[in-house]
């Protein structure tokens, strides 16, 4: 009877002990479970930080040093033909720089190279160009005289040429701005003409040819004359007699000064 009295209570200790949770068999020598813990492995040290990307560089600041490094006409023309941040380079044939005689007494800046101006690496060359020589040559100044007084130098506002002859954007433009000022220093005109709404846009920071041609103002320190672009004149031929209108005020400003 006893032994009976023992063993059952025996188990109702084991049955009360494991619903108190202590479920496993504990040895007969104390385990010392700080040394366990300080021999356990360290965890492999995590691989350090990769550093930062470095900010990417800013264009407009690029396309600032670039220009301002260059001592003359043909450095800056091998600075901005290596600039690398306008996407327009990648699809156009040749970089178009300048045509006619640096150092004229006028300036002509334009939109961009169209497809005539691309093939042969020169500024208007197209229909629109010829049309523009006649303009000039009417008030005897040409890109390829020999005499400065009556010479002609010209330019874009963009170098290389939009896909299909889009107008080039603003962010395009403002990359190349930099270029344009040292480009129009370095040439050093007396006046600066600015065919079209594009180049007003970029230098002037206006729109709307129709109603600023003909206008005298300001900017780079010259004398600024906006004009219809020849391919405007094209498209729209009754509007040659505003041009000429024009090409005789630039032509009277020439001869008072």
């Amino acid at each position: 009877m006893s032994q009976m009295f023992d063993s059952q209570l025996l188990a109702a200790l084991l049955e009360w002990q494991a619903e108190l949770g202590a479920d496993e068999a504990i040895g007969d020598a104390p385990v010392d479970r700080y040394a366990l813990a300080a021999a356990a492995p360290k965890p492999a040290a995590s691989a350090p930080a990769p550093a930062p990307a470095a900010p990417a560089a800013d264009p407009v600041v690029d396309s600032r040093r670039l220009a301002a490094g260059a001592p003359d006409l043909a450095a800056l023309a091998e600075a901005q033909a290596g600039y690398e941040h306008c996407e327009l380079k990648r699809g156009a044939r040749n970089f178009v720089f300048a045509d006619g005689r640096a150092g004229a007494r006028v300036m002509v800046l334009g939109e961009a190279p169209g497809r005539d101006e691309d093939l042969q690496g020169k500024p208007f060359v197209g229909r629109a160009g010829q049309l523009l020589d006649l303009m000039f040559a009417a008030i005897g100044l040409s890109r390829a005289s020999p005499d400065m007084e009556r010479a002609l130098y010209i330019s874009n506002i963009m170098p290389w040429r939009p896909p299909g002859n889009r107008e080039p954007e603003a962010a395009e433009m403002a990359m190349m701005m930099p270029f344009v000022e040292r480009h129009v220093a370095l040439a050093d005109p007396e006046v600066l003409v600015l065919m079209g709404n594009t180049p007003c846009a970029a230098v002037l920071g206006k729109r709307g040819i129709t109603r600023l041609r003909g206008q005298w103002t300001q900017a780079f320190g010259k004398p600024v004359l906006p004009m219809l672009h020849p391919a405007y004149l094209l498209r729209n031929p009754a509007a040659k007699r505003q041009a000429w209108a024009d090409l005789l005020t630039l032509q009277t400003r020439l001869r008072e000064t």
